[in-house]
């Protein structure tokens, strides 16, 4: 529980103030700010902390401070994840939460502060439910006298009396690949990072169910493993509120009453060996002169059914390489190139790169640093120092239709008393995260001219 909760600018002002509980001092929160900037210069920023017997629990969104004081001796967790979900609720109501929107609409910030959290204790935090009865017009709020029934019930998250002509549900999968390669092509880091987001229209207080290819679920109720696809073990599983996690954990049935309209039904983690979807080859080779070539070729190590969309493949290349020429192709010409001098990168485009293809793209680069003379014989040994420096290639993707876990959706039913029939729709997608695939450490040398 928290005794009070506060909202600051950087330099520690107090813009909004709301007392729970009465037993903090007024002069407890002039102490944070000097005890923040002191655990910064002893570089331990921490969280929370504890000092002369009450506990600072804190964080930072752009110019402000969210803070909560309480003496108790609480769930620090409990009281992070409410300012967290302070902070989701204001960025919902004024688009941006910042020092100007807090001064402008803090009539609105004490409403939600008293609707939020009651003697301390958290009460309704979904931002669809507040929105309900808390709006941005005053007179709104003397013609709505009783709050929504999700206020005092127990299914806090979705109103009753919501009524669609069609009924409808839209499940998307989305993995995200996290990769890295060295320079010598080995995979130094891999895992997958995936969420379920659902989009409801549906009438009533439906119930439903969510059926995945989860290898623990097969296990525990003895069946086969799915003739089609496999089982896939999920780690880190989180789930929106409204997911019955009792019933998850007898028999990994994803029971739950969903919100109305958009929501993350869940995320997971798979810490697993994962092979690089496209795979980029890069050999620098530098001519006699002033001139440097770089030649990249990407290969789709996906399956040929499967195209990848908006491709865009970002090659550092040195900081004052100037004059760029640009070849792209394989047997036909696919993509385009640009340079992009503030990145110091070239920057290859690919909109549609299907499985099990591969295509080669040439850059050709002026170094006016780079002369004649005894500058040309250091030139080799110039550019791997650099290379060795430089960032990684980063690779940007989609594949729809596609998971590379594995993952499925066995089934989704949706039950509601009155009967009625709903349409589920799902969907597949992977798409890069933190992909990145280092620079070669060697350089190839070329009494070549360039072409």
């Amino acid at each position: 529980m928290a005794s009070a909760v506060y909202i600051l600018d950087l330099k520690g002002k107090v813009l909004i103030s709301r007392t729970y509980r009465g037993d903090i001092p007024m002069t407890a929160v002039e102490k944070f700010m000097p005890l923040v900037l002191e655990a910064e210069e002893e570089q331990v920023p921490v969280p929370c902390f504890n000092d002369e017997g009450i506990n600072y629990l804190y964080i930072r969104h752009n110019n402000l401070y969210l803070l909560a004081i309480t003496r108790k001796n609480s769930n620090a967790t409990s009281i992070m994840l409410f300012l967290h979900k302070l902070t989701e609720v204001f960025t919902e109501y004024f688009k941006e939460l910042e020092e100007e929107s807090i001064r402008d609409n803090f009539v609105i910030i004490y409403e939600l502060l008293d609707e939020m959290m009651d003697f301390g204790y958290p009460q309704t935090t979904e931002t669809k439910i507040l929105q309900e009865y808390i709006t941005q017009d005053a007179h709104k709020l003397e013609i709505q006298v009783r709050p929504p029934m999700a206020v005092t019930n127990a299914v806090s998250w979705r109103s009753e009396g919501i009524k669609y002509r069609k009924n409808e549900v839209f499940l998307d999968v989305i993995e995200s690949v996290n990769l890295l390669v060295n320079a010598n092509g080995n995979v130094l880091r891999s895992e997958i990072l995936g969420s379920v987001k659902m989009r409801c229209y549906l009438s009533g207080m439906p119930e439903l169910r969510l059926g995945l290819n989860d290898k623990v679920m097969f296990e525990a109720t003895g069946r086969a493993t799915p003739a089609r696809g496999k089982a896939i073990e999920m780690e880190d599983v989180k789930f929106h509120q409204c997911v019955r996690l009792s019933r998850f954990e007898n028999d990994r049935t994803i029971s739950f009453i969903p919100p109305d309209g958009e929501f993350e039904l869940m995320s997971y983690r798979l810490q697993t060996a994962v092979k690089p979807l496209i795979w980029i080859e890069a050999v620098v080779e530098n001519y006699t002169g002033s001139r440097v070539e770089y030649m990249i070729k990407a290969k789709a190590q996906f399956k040929r059914r499967s195209s990848a969309n908006n491709v865009e493949i970002v090659v550092p290349v040195a900081d004052d390489a100037d004059t760029p020429r640009f070849r792209v192709g394989y047997w036909s010409s696919i993509g385009s190139v640009t340079y992009a001098p503030e990145r110091s990168a070239l920057v290859w485009k690919i909109k549609q790169f299907q499985g099990g293809k591969e295509f080669l793209m040439r850059a050709h680069f002026g170094l006016p640093s780079v002369k004649g003379g005894a500058l040309t014989f250091l030139f080799y040994f110039i550019l791997s120092d650099e290379l060795e420096k430089r960032p990684p290639i980063s690779i940007k993707f989609e594949i729809p239709y596609f998971t590379v876990s594995g993952i499925q959706v066995r089934y989704l039913k949706i039950v509601e008393k009155s009967g009625y029939q709903a349409l589920p729709w799902v969907r597949y997608i992977t798409q890069n995260g933190d992909y990145q695939m280092r620079m070669p450490e060697s350089i190839k040398q070329s009494k070549m001219q360039p072409i």
